[in-house]
């Protein structure tokens, strides 16, 4: 029988919104403090500093050059630490974890650092034939490659996701997330960085939603109900289950990754969150968590629907999503694992809570994993 991979350890840098808190910290700043806080945190609940086989991390936009080695060596983990970057757009960072999970399942004993870092702030400036672009393409030439915005524009379109209603839940995001920070909710997890200690795009409410004019003619989707671009990194340290002594943890109880239309990339959590529950054997009524990354408020409504739940259930998101915390891109998939570690290990749910983290990918793909306390 195949070991489980626990996670008993994780941190985040608090959430920058690009060009203001954290816009002086490129990615290897931003992702070595929180590497260091993860390998001390889970010495102390281990008993013991854990060998580190390799350090797994998601980008999208860096600089090139393997950022995640490059903040390995900046967290003095030394040169015998390899390390490796991954890009599954706004997946990257779960899918770094997943990652490292298969390779505890496949055996390997030794401890994983994994996690995601962006700094939208500082990412270079990319040409094509002299001609300056944002991003690249996510499809092949005479396939759809819709910009995130007018993509989520388009889904509120098609699923009937009214202006209301997305605002509403942009505002139930922000409130939650307010309600967090104001009890303490976030202070665990967090790394200060160059004095930065909060995320910096919290309101305690949102009376000016209703009043935002939409993105593009004829839309719903408003700067309001569109998750902001942001600067952050997270990391979480992985061991086998073998290996974990007394430590309590997340057990990755199954995970799984897939493709869907790439006219409709914010739905492919949706099918993820179908496909790892299949494969873990349970149903969405055994969750006690749910973290979903919310890039749009129409994205994360459309998901919410296909999978069956209410907008409103209060185990989705339940300290506030990307929505008020903001979308560094390559970390957001690990900053909701980081809240679920929050919200199930250091919120005291008992063994055998379940949670579940998913993201939606641009190009039209999906991931999502489940965990399960383990005490």
């Amino acid at each position: 029988m195949r070991d489980h991979a626990v996670v008993v350890a994780a941190r985040r840098t608090p959430i920058g919104t690009r060009s203001r808190a954290l816009a002086a910290h490129g990615v290897e700043q931003l992702a070595a403090p929180v590497l260091r806080a993860a390998v001390h945190e889970a010495s102390a609940a281990l008993g013991t500093e854990p060998v580190i086989a390799d350090v797994v991390l998601g980008n999208c936009l860096g600089p090139g050059g393997n950022p995640a080695r490059v903040a390995a060596l900046a967290a003095g983990l030394g040169v015998n630490v390899p390390a490796e970057t991954v890009d599954r757009q706004c997946g990257s960072g779960l899918a770094a974890v997943i990652d490292a999970a298969r390779a505890i399942e496949a055996g390997d004993e030794r401890a994983f650092l994994a996690g995601g870092v962006e700094s939208a702030s500082t990412a270079p400036r990319r040409f094509r034939d002299g001609v300056p672009y944002d991003r690249a393409p996510f499809t092949p030439d005479g396939w759809p490659d819709p910009d995130m915005p007018r993509a989520a524009d388009a889904l509120a379109a098609a699923d009937g996701i009214g202006r209301s209603r997305q605002d509403a839940h942009a505002a139930r995001s922000h409130r939650r997330a307010h309600a967090a920070q104001g009890a303490g909710r976030f202070d665990a997890e967090l790394v200060p960085v160059g004095g930065v200690t909060a995320d910096d795009s919290l309101r305690a409410s949102a009376p000016s939603f209703g009043r935002l004019p939409p993105l593009f003619p004829g839309g719903t989707l408003t700067a309001g109900t569109s998750t902001r671009i942001s600067d952050g990194a997270a990391a979480l340290l992985l061991v086998p289950q073998c290996a974990r002594g007394r430590a309590p943890g997340l057990a990755i109880r199954s995970h799984a990754v897939v493709g869907c239309d790439p006219a409709l990339p914010g739905i492919g959590a949706a099918p993820a969150v179908d496909a790892a529950l299949v494969s873990a054997s349970l149903g969405l009524e055994d969750l006690t968590a749910i973290e979903i990354v919310e890039a749009f408020a129409a994205q994360s409504l459309a998901v919410l629907d296909r999978v069956g739940l209410a907008e409103d259930d209060p185990r989705v998101c339940a300290d506030g999503g990307a929505l008020a915390l903001g979308h560094p891109w390559g970390a957001s998939g690990a900053v909701a694992m980081v809240r679920l570690f929050s919200r199930l290990i250091r919120g005291a749910a008992p063994a055998g809570s379940l949670g579940v983290a998913a993201a939606s990918i641009g190009g039209g793909m999906g991931i999502a994993a489940v965990v399960e306390v383990i005490r």
